[in-house]
């Protein structure tokens, strides 16, 4: 469940490398993605849950979130300043009530466009001699 994050996109940065901006463009961890700095509540797969602030997620759905309140299958809760939860490990995020889904999908589909154009545009793509 926690773990270090090796080759995760730096808080509040769009993923750095081309797989991991085609692989969120093309997925709904866009949506996850959109959350940061939202509180919210992510469900594992061995029933445990944290709810906490979430600072980054990846394209792979790994998710750091702080100020978190960590609740075991036995239902003890405690305190954890950061939790690295790596994707395989996520069974649900809850989505908060407040949050407009295609906005936030849109507004992250944008950024990750913003940043492509900014680095070359069609360059990324173009095939190597």
């Amino acid at each position: 469940m926690e773990s270090e994050a090796g080759g995760s996109a730096p808080s509040g940065a769009v993923a750095s490398s081309l797989r991991e901006r085609t692989i969120a463009e093309n997925s709904m961890v866009i949506l996850l993605q959109g959350l940061q700095g939202q509180e919210t509540t992510v469900d594992l797969r061995n029933e445990c849950a944290a709810r906490g602030r979430v600072v980054s997620v990846d394209a792979f759905m790994n998710i750091r979130l702080e100020d978190v309140l960590y609740r075991d299958r036995r239902g003890q809760s405690t305190r954890l300043q950061d939790l690295f939860v790596t994707g395989r490990n996520v069974r649900y995020v809850h989505i908060p009530d407040h949050v407009d889904i295609m906005k936030t999908m849109q507004n992250q589909l944008a950024q990750i466009h913003r940043v492509r154009n900014f680095a070359g545009g069609k360059k990324e793509f173009s095939k190597k001699n």
